[in-house]
């Protein structure tokens, strides 16, 4: 049910396989790990698809590199399990910096294996600011995250967990496990690996890769996302893809995938079978 492979810098990648069927694959966000899908690999399990996911390098359990912590050398790993397992017809799924992740491997790979896609909270197109991406955040935001990853990372973490999962909104129900669950996560990565990228899901230009994704795509955002906010995000990448819905969870956070797993399991699991 879970394994290790090894790409080709001698870089050994954790990986969960579970259950038959359709290949579903699923790309974690920053700074968590293949952990972070459980919802949704023992939902989809359960109903005739053989989920994967792995733990990005630098993250959870997979080789601490010091250097090769690229969006680029993520996609290659990414490609590299996928060739091994020899996996087709696959529906990717990518949830924040793994949004990132799954285009970049399109944009670089191809979608020949690739069945259907689909983009969670996702950082494409690009979240900081530039000349072609005028809405997006301020590289003051990134550099107060390399701060305080740098200075504190546990203490960064256990904080971080108020917006992502929208702990300070009205109503919330974040439940003490869901910060416990993220923090040991982030705490399981390598401190320069989750550093470095950092920049990767910040300033990385995912527009050509988004523009290269040519099978069906959904996209899910909350319009309550505290982490990467809708407008310069999902709603974008929505009309970059060619072949794109967009469904709009109203009041969810970033962390829609643990806070509303019940409604995203039932919207993926009807996409996949669509």
């Amino acid at each position: 049910m879970s394994s290790y492979h090894t790409v080709k810098d001698g870089t050994r990648i954790f990986y969960k396989d579970w259950g038959h069927g359709q290949p579903v694959v699923f790309a974690h966000g920053w700074p968590l790990s293949s952990d972070a899908w459980d919802p949704q690999m023992l939902f989809m399990g359960q109903h005739g698809y053989r989920v994967i996911a792995h733990d990005r390098r630098s993250h959870g359990r997979s080789t601490q590199t010091w250097d090769g912590n690229t969006m680029d050398t993520y996609a290659d790993d990414l490609a590299s399990l996928i060739e091994a397992l020899d996996l087709k017809e696959v529906i990717l799924v990518g949830h924040s910096t793994g949004g990132g992740e799954i285009a970049h491997y399109i944009g670089r790979h191809g979608s020949k294996r690739v069945a259907k896609a689909v983009l969670v909270g996702a950082v494409p197109p690009q979240m900081v600011v530039s000349a072609t991406n005028p809405g997006g955040l301020p590289m003051s935001v990134f550099d107060g995250i390399r701060a305080g990853v740098a200075a504190d990372r546990s203490q960064f973490y256990q904080d971080l967990t108020t917006p992502f999962f929208g702990a300070n909104r009205d109503g919330h129900k974040v439940s003490q496990g869901m910060r416990d669950a993220f923090w040991l996560q982030g705490m399981q990565g390598g401190h320069k690996g989750q550093y470095d990228c950092i920049r990767e899901f910040s300033e990385v230009d995912y527009t050509q890769d988004l523009k290269k994704i040519d099978v069906p795509t959904l996209v899910v955002h909350g319009d309550d996302d505290q982490i990467v906010p809708i407008d310069a995000s999902g709603r974008l990448s929505a009309k970059i893809v060619a072949n794109a819905t967009l469904k709009v969870y109203p009041g969810a956070p970033h962390g829609l995938t643990v806070t509303h797993a019940d409604q995203f399991n039932q919207d993926l699991l009807a996409f996949a079978r669509a």
